[in-house]
C-alpha cells in the first residue's frame, strides 16, 4: 500500500480511512472471538470419556444413605471419595466435624504453577436412613434419580472427575488445588465452618460444587441464613375453671409470630418465615411456656442486623399482659453478595461454556451454602459447578445425564484458566 500511495500520490480520505480501520478491527475481533469459541479438544475428549465412569461413581454413592447424622453412611461415602483422591496422588488430611458426626476431608494436589484454587462439596444429604434402599439410583428419560443425586453427590463426582481430566491431559499449571469435603452442610456446617474459613484464606479463589441450576445456571449470589427464636413464659391455670388466672403463653407466642413475620422486606429480598411452634400440654391447662422458631434469609449482613433489632423492638408489643417474651436471632451462614471479583469469574465461565456452544444462566439463590463462608473471609467464589438437576431435597431429586460432559468440561477448564489468570 505504501508503494501504491507513492506511485499515484493518492491519500485516503479520513472518514474512509477510519471506516477501513474499523472494519479491520472488527474482523480481528471477530476472528479472535471465533478462535475463543473453539473448545480445548483434549479436555473435551477427556470429559466425554469420563461420562460413564462418573455415572457409575454417582450410582455407588447415591445408593448409600448419608444423612447429616448418619455416621456409618458418611464414613462409607468418605472412604469412596478418599480412594478416588488417592488415585490422583492427593495428600489427604481429615478433621473432626464435632459437634456433628462424620469426618471432613481436605485433599491437596500440588502442581507446577502459582495459583491456589479451592473447590468444595458436601457428602451429607437431607434424606433419612432407608431412603436409598427404598429408592435406589436409576436412570429414566435422560434423568438420574436417587437421594442426593444432585445435592451434592453430583457435585462431589464433578470435582473428582474434573481433577481426573487434568491428570489425563497432563495439566499441572496450578500451584495447588484443594478439594474440601464437608460432612454437615445440610445442617449449617456447624462442624466445618471454622475449617472452611481457615482453608479458604490460604487460597486465591474458590469454586463451590453445589448443583447446577435447572436452567443450566451458576450461582453468583446467595442469601445469608439465621434462625429467629421466640420464647414466652406465662402462668399456668385451669382452662375451664380459672382461665383468667393464667397467662396464656401459647396465645402470646401466636401473637408474636404474626407480628414478627412482618419484619421481612420483599423489596430487599428479606424473608422471615416462622415454621415451628411449640406449646405442649393438656388442652385443659393454660400453657405456662411456649416457643417458636423461624427461618430468616437476607442478602446482606446489614439486613440481618436490621431484622435482629426489629425483632427485639416489636416483640415488646405484647398481647397477654404479664408474660415474659424473649427474642433472639441465631446467625447461620453469612450472605454471599455479588461482587466485581465474582463477575470476573462469571465472565470466565461464560466464555468457557461458549467454547462448546452452550450458554449459562447466572442466578441468585435464597439458599445458604458453604460458598457463603468463603465469601465471608474475602475470597472470590462462584457457585453451582455441580451436575445440572432439579427437585432438590425431594423424593424426586434428579440430575440431567446429558449435563455430565458439559459440566465436567466447564469445571476442568475453569481450573485451567484460573491457574493461568
Amino acid at each position: 500500500m505504501t508503494l501504491l500511495h507513492k506511485r499515484h500520490h493518492f491519500t485516503t480520505p479520513a472518514p474512509l480511512r477510519a471506516a477501513c480501520q474499523g472494519a479491520v478491527l472488527a474482523c480481528a475481533l471477530f476472528a479472535g472471538a471465533a478462535m475463543a469459541q473453539k473448545p480445548h479438544q483434549a479436555a473435551l475428549d477427556a470429559a466425554t470419556q469420563q461420562k460413564e465412569e462418573a455415572l457409575k461413581l454417582l450410582e455407588q454413592m447415591v445408593n448409600i444413605d448419608s444423612g447429616s447424622a448418619n455416621t456409618e453412611g458418611l464414613d462409607k461415602v468418605r472412604e469412596i471419595v478418599v480412594a478416588e483422591l488417592r488415585k490422583l496422588d492427593a495428600r489427604i488430611e481429615t478433621f473432626s466435624a464435632e459437634p456433628h458426626p462424620g469426618t471432613n476431608v481436605v485433599a491437596t494436589i500440588t502442581g507446577q504453577g502459582k495459583k491456589k484454587i479451592l473447590i468444595l462439596a458436601h457428602i451429607d444429604t437431607v434424606f433419612k436412613e432407608g431412603t436409598a434402599a427404598a429408592k435406589p439410583f436409576y436412570i429414566k428419560d435422560g434423568r438420574a434419580y436417587g437421594p442426593g443425586v444432585m445435592d451434592n453427590k453430583g457435585g462431589v463426582v464433578a470435582g473428582l472427575q474434573a481433577l481426573k481430566i487434568l491428570q489425563k491431559i497432563g495439566f499441572k499449571d496450578y500451584g495447588q488445588i484443594t478439594f474440601l469435603i464437608d460432612t454437615n452442610e445440610e445442617v449449617g456446617s456447624v462442624g466445618t465452618s471454622a475449617l472452611i474459613e481457615r482453608i479458604a484464606k490460604q487460597h486465591d479463589v474458590a469454586l463451590n460444587l453445589e448443583p447446577g441450576r435447572p436452567a443450566d445456571g451458576l450461582v453468583v449470589e446467595r442469601k445469608g441464613s439465621a434462625t429467629a427464636l421466640i420464647e414466652v413464659k406465662g402462668l399456668a391455670s385451669h382452662a375451664g375453671v380459672a382461665p383468667e388466672a393464667g397467662r396464656n403463653a401459647a396465645m402470646e407466642v401466636a401473637h408474636q409470630v404474626l407480628q414478627l413475620a412482618k419484619t421481612g422486606d420483599a423489596a430487599k429480598k428479606t424473608t422471615v418465615n416462622f415454621t415451628v411452634l411449640n406449646a405442649n400440654g393438656p388442652t385443659n391447662v393454660i400453657p405456662a411456656t411456649a416457643s417458636a422458631r423461624g427461618d430468616v434469609r437476607a442478602a446482606t449482613p446489614e439486613e440481618l442486623d436490621r431484622v435482629e433489632k426489629d425483632l427485639v423492638r416489636i416483640s415488646q408489643n405484647k398481647l397477654i399482659p404479664e408474660t415474659e417474651v424473649r427474642v433472639r436471632l441465631i446467625r447461620g451462614l453469612p450472605p454471599m453478595p455479588r461482587s466485581p471479583a465474582s463477575d470476573k469469574l462469571v465472565a470466565m465461565a461464560e466464555g468457557i461454556y461458549a467454547e462448546i456452544g452452550k450458554k449459562l444462566t447466572i442466578e441468585s439463590s435464597g439458599g445458604a451454602a458453604d460458598a457463603s463462608l468463603v465469601a465471608g473471609v474475602g475470597v472470590p467464589v462462584l457457585d453451582g459447578f455441580g451436575i445440572v438437576g432439579g427437585g432438590i431435597h425431594t423424593p424426586d431429586e434428579y440430575a440431567e445425564v446429558e449435563s455430565v460432559v458439559p459440566r465436567l468440561y466447564l469445571l476442568s477448564r475453569m481450573l485451567m484458566d484460573l491457574s493461568a489468570n
